[in-house]
């Protein structure tokens, strides 16, 4: 992978962000993490500088304070070539609509770096999405519908650059073991977010949208169609309203 020397990850101090950070960094470029701890921030770059001999720069940043927060992002940034970009932050929110606060936005980011790749004429945008976006889950509605733009957002956008030479891929997995999934453990089923980060990079190149590794792939396989036989069966006791 040879874009230019800095990947910018946000979420990047634990889970698929930080496996990300990791892999990114192992693979020869230089990482901007950004995130809310600060303290998360400067241990995790440390860590990475002395694991990998890799540049880090960390960005504080709270992405539910809104739009507010870009205008700094851009700053700090600024004079960097940003050959990657991975929009990984994000939480699992659980309850009904009205318990549901915010989701980061990665059409922002994306603003900030796509007029240096286009300048360049070379990149990579991430974006981190889910397979719940794939089929209606109850007390997920927000997370789900947020997942799904995600998804449409990452395939129209590439749709308009890729012919500019930037490639925007979306990556849906299905159960990683992170903070969000309480860190269950891992199994044949479950990934390590190291081990997901380093299967889903090796798709870049071949495919723009991936659940990220070969079990989360033939898990979704059989999701869907479990899903869709599902439907079949209520639909044929279900009441007609019509």
């Amino acid at each position: 992978m040879s874009l230019v020397n800095f990947s910018v990850v946000t979420g990047a101090t634990s889970g698929i962000g930080r496996g990300y950070a990791e892999e990114l960094a192992k693979r020869g470029l230089d990482i901007v993490l950004i995130s809310r701890s600060e303290d998360k921030l400067r241990r995790v770059a440390k860590e990475i500088e002395s694991k990998y001999k890799r540049q880090t720069r960390v960005i504080q940043t709270d992405f539910t304070e809104g739009h507010s927060i870009y205008p700094a992002i851009a700053q700090q940034l600024e004079g960097l070539e940003i050959g990657i970009l991975v929009n990984n932050v994000g939480m699992n929110y659980t309850g009904t609509l009205a318990n549901f606060l915010d989701v980061p936005d990665p059409d922002q980011m994306s603003r900030l770096v796509l007029p240096g790749m286009l300048e360049r004429e070379k990149g990579l945008i991430i974006n981190i999405s889910s397979e719940s976006a794939s089929q209606p889950q109850p007390m997920q509605s927000m997370y789900s519908a947020s997942k799904i733009f995600v998804t449409y957002f990452s395939r129209c956008l590439n749709a308009e650059y890729r012919s500019k030479g930037i490639t925007v891929q979306c990556v849906a997995p299905l159960v990683v073991s992170t903070n969000m999934t309480y860190n269950i453990s891992v199994n044949p089923l479950v990934k390590s977010a190291a081990s997901f980060a380093r299967d889903a990079l090796n798709t870049v190149g071949y495919t723009t949208y991936t659940c990220g590794c070969l079990t989360h792939a033939l898990q979704t396989l059989h999701f869907n169609h479990m899903i869709e036989l599902l439907y079949m069966v209520l639909g044929n006791h279900s009441t007609s309203y019509l």
